[in-house]
């Protein structure tokens, strides 16, 4: 149809992309895990996030330097594409798919879990179908609507996060005063080896970060702000996850615990008691909340560029609503991919996702390799440090990340690859030919969607205007 329009609208600014990007990553996660990276670091945790925060950085750079180059809602799936293979394309946007279609499914069984455990007379069904559907209703009417709620939550879980540093302080200067804290950061029970496996740990916290690169088609000026966001984002969220456990740590010295699920409760409950354990809870649940609207935004816009493209069925996946100009069939569906999460444990539903991010984030560092080569090539000399030598450490970061998944996590992820590489067959007839790929005209942005032959380059629209 030619009326369908092909691009959304660009209205965000960088305050409003950095806040998804932080919203997505669910900054109150730090509280959540903290028994868990205490106990694999020995009490280091501070540490162990302050690696993580270094190496996802490394990965983050290399995502700005593709966004600056590929200003398109399509992330790693767009980059691999363009410098690589378009089939290389499909097969890192699908496996990026298993990441953000089963993200929300595992945000909004964790609410449902939490608020259950907290108000038991609604049933965790009941909690679960709730969030789906109010996350679902904001992301439909679009990201203005979505902005504003990020913004609110976010908020409030900033000021938990800073009440809890602030009774953490005042409980670790009581208790064993300035010299417990250096021993935050090291103390003589740890070791390298248990710091950087809690590292490869923590780094799970930082899942999200390059969600931002999805929107580049709803920003303001994305080639300027799409890469400064991802660098800022992973540097806030690192400075948050990095505080925020040193000053737990420094309450609660050591990595034993009589749970290590629920450590983040118990350090609660020693420096605030237990009011102020069940406030935070009930904070950090909104704060999730926040990462839900975040999560299925960005799912459904790396679902829309598929489609648009033709890699999902474009009838299905391609569309926007005339008006609200959304992608109202992809939100829906991943919210009734979410309730699925009714028949699934938290284990099963969490074992899907980090394969697909830990490959797509390697996928990147070898895209920023690739346009490098290509530039050398035709002339065009970059820093051989920053287009080669980091991107590698990245991609070898992020392999080293993959090797430390679960068995269940990398079968369920071959399998996932398995599903891809037939379908990849079937429109690439038996790979034949190039994965579909669309072609925007650069000089009108909300001129029709049209099909071109898959060989074509692909040309970056024009910059999309302001609302």
């Amino acid at each position: 149809m030619t009326d369908q329009p092909a691009r959304m609208r660009g209205n965000l600014g960088l305050l409003s992309v950095v806040a998804f990007g932080v919203a997505y990553m669910a900054p109150a996660v730090v509280t959540s895990i903290f028994g868990v990276i205490a106990a694999g670091s020995r009490g280091a945790s501070p540490t162990a996030y302050l690696i993580a925060t270094g190496a996802m950085l490394v990965t983050g750079l290399s995502y700005a330097k593709m966004a600056k180059v590929h200003p398109s809602s399509g992330s790693v799936y767009t980059y691999a594409r363009k410098e690589l293979d378009s089939r290389v394309g499909f097969l890192a946007g699908w496996a990026l798919l298993l990441d953000y279609l089963f993200l929300p499914m595992v945000a909004w069984l964790l609410q449902a879990i939490y608020l259950h455990a907290q108000f038991p007379a609604f049933p965790e069904w009941a909690w679960l179908v709730v969030n789906v559907v109010l996350a679902t209703a904001i992301n439909v009417v679009g990201l203005k609507v979505a902005d504003r709620v990020n913004r609110v939550l976010l908020l409030g879980v900033t000021a938990l996060l800073v009440v809890l540093a602030v009774l953490c302080v005042h409980y670790g200067l009581g208790h064993g005063g300035t010299p417990a804290a250096g021993h935050a950061f090291w103390n003589s029970t740890g070791s390298v080896s248990s710091v950087t496996a809690a590292a490869a740990v923590a780094a799970y916290a930082f899942l999200g970060f390059d969600a931002v690169s999805t929107l580049s088609e709803e920003v303001r000026d994305p080639r300027r702000t799409i890469p400064r966001s991802i660098v800022l984002t992973v540097l806030t969220g690192g400075g948050i996850f990095v505080a925020i456990s040193f000053v737990m740590q420094w309450a609660h010295p050591g990595g034993s615990f009589p749970d290590e699920n629920s450590a983040g409760y118990l350090v609660s409950t020693t420096v605030g008691g237990k009011t102020f354990a069940d406030v935070a809870n009930i904070v950090s649940m909104l704060g999730g909340f926040a990462s839900c609207v975040a999560i299925q935004a960005s799912t459904s816009r790396l679902m829309f560029v598929m489609g648009r493209d033709g890699a999902l069925p474009r009838r299905v996946f391609g569309r926007l609503h005339r008006k609200l100009l959304t992608p109202v069939t992809n939100v829906l569906v991943i919210g009734a991919v979410g309730l699925l999460a009714m028949n699934l444990s938290l284990a099963d539903a969490t074992s899907f996702i980090n394969f697909g991010a830990f490959l797509g984030f390697t996928v990147v560092n070898v895209c920023v390799i690739a346009y490098a080569v290509r530039q050398w090539r035709t002339g065009t000399r970059h820093p051989v440090a920053r287009y080669l030598l980091l991107p590698a450490a990245g991609a070898v970061i992020d392999v080293y990340l993959i090797t430390q998944l679960g068995h269940t996590a990398v079968e369920l992820g071959l399998g996932w690859l398995v599903i891809g590489i037939a379908w990849l067959a079937v429109i690439t007839r038996g790979f034949r030919r190039p994965a579909p790929e669309l072609h925007l005209n650069p000089d009108d942005e909300n001129a029709p969607a049209t099909a071109e032959s898959p060989a074509r380059a692909f040309e970056p629209a024009a910059q999309p205007q302001e609302n």
